[in-house]
């Protein structure tokens, strides 16, 4: 059976007009600030501390934004004897947010977890040289990140966790051992 002609208009203008009719939803924005999603992807916050300065988040950017500086120092040796050993030193860390896709690659990729997602999003310039942000601002944001959602009770307790709760059970255990007098000791 072949369409009636026009139908297709028919159907869109029914939908314009039921969408006239609702009553429209108006959020006022700088006054009240939106409700956002757990996961939302703002923009990207920097815990220093956790900083290695491996590279490997500049070396996975797809657009190359993240720019990052460091030197080498010199730790003296932790016990008498030891070598000396050196360290990356972190000078300069910078995400250029003019350039980034928000893909997440750079806070998939941090083995230290040192990069995290922010809600944070206004963040806007009147200049784009000024979307680069630097490593203060990096850790400002940092502070926004909400705490990881609580894990689920009925789920399978992750093995590094259950090995750590076993070898601490074992060693409490041998601690509480009474241990037996030995024959021919200091006292016989």
């Amino acid at each position: 059976m072949a369409p009636i002609p026009g139908s297709g208009l028919a159907k869109g203008l029914a939908v314009t007009l039921r969408t006239m009719t609702r009553k429209t939803v108006t959020e006022q924005y700088p006054a009240v600030q939106p409700e956002l999603p757990p996961r939302t992807r703002g923009v990207i916050g920097l815990f220093e501390e956790n900083c290695t300065v491996c590279m490997l988040c500049a070396r996975e950017c797809p657009d190359w934004c993240i720019y990052i500086d460091s030197h080498k120092e010199t730790v003296p040796p932790a016990a008498p004897g030891g070598r000396e050993r050196s360290r990356n030193v972190l000078d300069r860390f910078a995400i250029d947010f003019a350039l980034c896709m928000y893909c997440g690659i750079c806070i998939e990729v941090c083995p230290f977890d040192a990069l995290f997602w922010s809600p944070e999003f206004e963040y806007a310039e009147t200049d784009i040289h000024e979307l680069t942000h630097e490593r203060d601002k990096l850790r400002e944001w940092m502070w926004t990140v909400p705490s990881p959602p609580a894990l689920d009770p009925a789920a399978e307790e992750p093995k590094e966790l259950a090995a750590a709760r076993k070898t601490a059970e074992k060693l409490a255990a041998s601690q509480a051992e009474p241990k037996p007098d030995t024959p021919g000791g200091a006292d016989s």
